[in-house]
């Protein structure tokens, strides 16, 4: 066949992105910039934090192999994405996760929701956002059980600072208060012990210094976008604001930072155009401070942007990227760049 006659249009699912780094270089630099909060989460929590990563891990890389392998499918390990998957939903569990547990959640983040519906890129949902949101719904009791740092095997249970402000009856809504309730001086203690990780919470969500420097490395290399993870973060902070919350304890409790950064972010469920991007901010946040302020549970961020996720389809057909359009010249700079012509001559 000659080559003119070879058909070289290639069909992929969205997104589509044209840029220098392959999808294993991404997938490398996002893994790196995890590993730091990981290893962070295994010092807060022990082993028991230690046992769910490596768990979650490997059940979802084998989850995925064993499934395309069943499917006749090619098997694509290597490219990474079951890794981060894996690992990002293990930093997202709490720390004493039972591992049964941990696995069926392995299960339902890789073959339900990723490779369901078509393997890596053509999944709707978040994956791990989806396989904690299936650990939750199924056993909320275990996973509301938050560890104590430093407890080591010995877990002992332990309260979150979102508890203490979420409204109801008797809310403890500003730092001051809170540094009485956990002991401590002063509100500038209360800050700091939240910033560097000093908190019970998820094995990844605690460590917002680390979850921020690996937010500044990742838009510097433009891995990662920095309009969503800016807004739906603003736009928390103005909602619980306005019910009366230390805005610095809401930004700092809870998965708000992490969310953001590693969930809201991902290629395959967020916007393709910058626009789409804010809007989809924008909504992920307002969904987080209304279930903060006002829902059953005290954090919201799975929740809203699992549903921003179902929206991302209506957002790219809303707000078009048309892929290899140039702006045309305006009417006026073709007119003057025609005088300037004609007067040259």
């Amino acid at each position: 066949m000659a080559e003119s006659d070879k058909n070289e249009i290639y069909l992929s699912s969205s997104p589509h992105y044209s840029i220098p780094a392959t999808t294993r270089q991404v997938m490398l630099a996002v893994i790196a910039a995890l590993l730091p909060i990981a290893a962070f989460g295994v010092w807060l929590y022990g082993l028991p934090a230690l046992v769910t990563i490596l768990v979650s891990v490997a059940c979802s890389v084998g989850f995925e192999a064993a499934f395309r392998a069943v499917t006749k499918q090619d098997i694509r390990t290597g490219d990474f994405s079951a890794v981060i998957t894996g690992l990002l939903l293990a930093l997202i569990l709490p720390p004493s996760t039972p591992v049964w547990m941990t696995v069926l959640g392995a299960f339902f983040a890789i073959v339900v929701t990723k490779e369901f519906f078509g393997g890596l890129g053509a999944n709707v949902f978040n994956p791990a956002l989806s396989g904690r949101a299936f650990l939750l719904v199924s056993f909320a009791t275990s996973l509301t059980k938050w560890t104590k740092p430093f407890s080591g095997l010995d877990a002992v249970s332990s309260a979150t600072t979102l508890s203490f402000v979420k409204p109801g009856e008797n809310p403890i809504l500003d730092a001051g208060a809170i540094a009485a309730k956990l002991g401590l001086t002063s509100p500038p203690e209360v800050y700091l012990k939240l910033f560097f990780g000093q908190r019970a919470g998820s094995i990844g969500e605690s460590p917002i210094f680390l979850i921020l420097l690996a937010f500044l490395v990742l838009a510097a290399m433009r891995i990662v976008d920095w309009r969503t993870p800016v807004t739906m973060i603003a736009t928390t902070l103005a909602i619980t604001t306005l019910a009366g919350i230390d805005p610095l304890i809401s930004l700092l409790s809870g998965g708000l930072v992490f969310g953001a950064v590693f969930m809201a972010t991902d290629y395959a469920t967020t916007p393709v155009t910058p626009s789409g991007r804010i809007l989809f901010g924008i909504g992920a946040g307002l969904i987080t401070g209304l279930i903060r302020v006002a829902g059953g549970y005290p954090e919201g961020v799975m929740f809203s942007i699992l549903i921003m996720n179902s929206v991302v389809p209506f957002l790219n057909r809303l707000i078009v990227k048309k892929y290899g359009w140039v702006k045309p010249v305006k009417p006026a700079a073709a007119k003057e760049g025609s005088g300037a012509q004609g007067a040259a001559k």
